[in-house]
């Protein structure tokens, strides 16, 4: 996918992302300065239990519809077959200290690397594993024209939803049909009505959650 998503009118100026990425550059640096230790010991822990890389890497679609590789601490258990990329409340590949990992957030520190490389932003729309990206039709491509994000509303509104996927008889349906598209419709209302100080609460909201 190489479309442009400059081409839907919308979203950022490009004074407003000079200053979200600059605010990105800072904030990523001194992250991982303050926490490289703690991202060493979950990497050891995630090893030790996983028997696997302490490492999870997987392609995502980005800004523009490139794709990058995400990296974040292993919390699942490495399976010989493709599996969903749906995970639910419960999911048996999860590990014990994964559950660990997943509950205090630590899985995600590794991310702070995607974000001073560029590929992503603190504040944003979750990056897509590809296929999901490619149903973005119309005004909906406007989620590609931004970097995505460790956090935003969309992730804050959908929180608990491997609680909610762990509910449903059919959760990859649920997911397309429900979760997708609502999440799409708040990514695309917090771009078309950016603002720098929406971001900083976002990222208070996730630490203290």
């Amino acid at each position: 996918m190489t479309e442009k998503a400059g081409a839907v009118r919308g979203g950022l100026s490009r004074s407003q992302a000079a200053g979200k990425r600059g605010f990105d550059l800072a904030l990523a640096a001194l992250g991982l300065a303050l926490s490289f230790w703690l991202i060493g010991l979950g990497w050891l822990a995630a090893t030790l239990d996983s028997r696997a890389g302490g490492f999870f890497t997987q392609q995502r679609v980005g800004r523009c519809g490139r794709r990058f590789t995400v990296v974040k601490l292993r919390t699942m258990r490495a399976t010989p077959e493709p599996g969903t990329s749906i995970t639910r409340s419960g999911d048996p590949r999860i590990t014990r200290v994964g559950r660990v990992l997943r509950r205090t957030k630590l899985d995600e520190l590794p991310q702070l690397w995607n974000v001073l490389k560029g590929d992503m932003s603190f504040v944003g729309p979750r990056p897509d594993v590809p296929g999901y990206a490619d149903r973005l039709v119309g005004e909906e491509r406007l989620l590609l024209s931004v970097r995505p994000g460790i956090t935003g509303p969309a992730t804050l509104t959908y929180r608990n939803e491997e609680a909610i996927l762990a509910e449903q008889a059919c959760p990859e349906q649920y997911n397309d049909e429900v979760i997708y598209p609502d999440k799409v419709r708040i990514n695309l209302d917090y771009i078309r009505n950016w603002r720098f100080r929406d971001d900083l609460r976002y990222i208070w909201q996730t630490v203290v959650d």
